[in-house]
């Protein structure tokens, strides 16, 4: 039976394709990573999420070869990548922008790499059109990229990657560039892709809904620093931070001091929430997330009682903005606190509504301390 493995952490058993050591990463005074430490598995499809600007972009060139650390280990397959160029090394990068060359064929851009090699030209014939057929891109072979759509530019950057037969595939920010409609109907096709392949994936982008769909495992960033790693589930139901709870997805933040018998953060304002026991001692500082979809929203005049929560609050819709499958609500509770509630779209509500509010103490998520509100 094969032995399960927590999805935040690596077993020492499990073969890694990549790891990073303590790395730091400078340019002239201001550090790009600090300290960055991962592991990421052999096979997986690993993400890095953080806003612009947080150090995963310099953090995939580092594995790709385009930038040196400037302290710390890099492996790959168990080597150390230290002084080795991007072309020796076992991976191969889709960018956003594609790269691609628009004075050659499709045929040829996927070729090109293997040409450099000097590859047999029956080997280099039937591994472009594997490549081809992997993208389902074989009947645009002769076609030019100026003749081509986005989602088919994306297919042929894949092609021209894969054609290499790379351990790992480096993909930055690759279906930034497409419209939305279009990005979704890519994102299945990277994952089946993905699947069928069975070779690592590692993606960056700032997009926490691609990470969550792609991803069997997320590192978030800030600053250079990974703030957590986990699987979708944890990072999103569980987030360790409220820089992470507030990143992935839309969150209630509520700031106040954990109380215990019975256990509740209370805020400035008086508010007091019930919490599942935390580890966390009396007194304490600490922020909790409270997801807007946890949140039952229903009219004062309902005839169904909220109390069978343990938390149930008053209020006042504010302001509603329809998305198409839900509305978003903004209530203001009686003591002043503004919470988002995500509800069902045919459900609605308009402002000056009086509503109650009910959730379970489960759904809040207790975060590290904070300090005094």
């Amino acid at each position: 039976m094969a032995q399960t493995i927590s999805p935040s952490t690596v077993d020492a058993t499990e073969v890694l394709d990549v790891e990073l050591q303590n790395i730091v990463k400078t340019f002239g005074e201001e550090t790009a990573v600090q300290g960055l430490n991962l592991q990421i598995r052999q096979g997986e499809f690993f993400g890095i999420l953080g806003p612009s600007g947080c150090g995963k972009t310099t953090t995939l060139r580092m594995i790709a070869g385009f930038d040196a650390p400037t302290s710390g280990q890099l492996t790959i397959q168990g080597k150390s990548m230290h002084g080795v160029p991007a072309h020796r090394r076992s991976v191969n990068t889709v960018f956003q922008s594609y790269a691609l060359f628009n004075h050659m064929s499709v045929w040829d851009n996927v070729a090109f790499g293997l040409k450099v090699k000097k590859f047999p030209k029956a080997d280099l014939r039937q591994r472009v059109g594997e490549a081809l057929t992997l993208v389902q891109m074989e009947s645009f072979a002769k076609r030019y990229p100026t003749q081509l759509s986005g989602g088919q530019k994306q297919r042929v950057a894949l092609a021209r990657a894969l054609v290499n037969r790379p351990a790992v595939m480096l993909l930055d920010e690759p279906l930034g560039a497409l419209d939305l409609k279009l990005r979704k109907q890519m994102q299945v096709e990277l994952s089946n892709l993905h699947q069928r392949l069975g070779i690592t994936f590692i993606m960056v982008t700032h997009d926490q809904e691609e990470a969550l769909s792609l991803s069997n495992r997320i590192a978030v960033m800030k600053d250079g620093q990974i703030e957590q790693v986990g699987s979708p589930n944890e990072i999103y139901e569980h987030p360790n931070t409220a820089f992470v709870a507030d990143f992935i997805g839309d969150t209630n933040l509520l700031s106040g001091r954990i109380q215990q018998h019975p256990w509740t953060l209370t805020m400035a304002s008086g508010l007091q929430v019930n919490i599942a026991p935390t580890h966390l001692g009396d007194g304490t500082p600490a922020d909790i997330s409270l997801r807007p979809e946890k949140i039952q929203l229903m009219a004062q005049d309902h005839t169904a009682s909220p109390h069978n929560h343990a938390n149930h609050h008053q209020g006042e819709v504010k302001h509603t903005l329809y998305t198409g499958p839900h509305i978003h609500c903004i209530i203001e509770l009686t003591t002043g606190e503004r919470l988002r509630v995500l509800q069902p779209n045919h459900i609605r509500y308009q402002p000056g509504d009086k509503v109650h509010v009910a959730w379970a103490a489960a759904d809040c998520q207790v975060l590290a301390p904070s300090s005094s509100p």
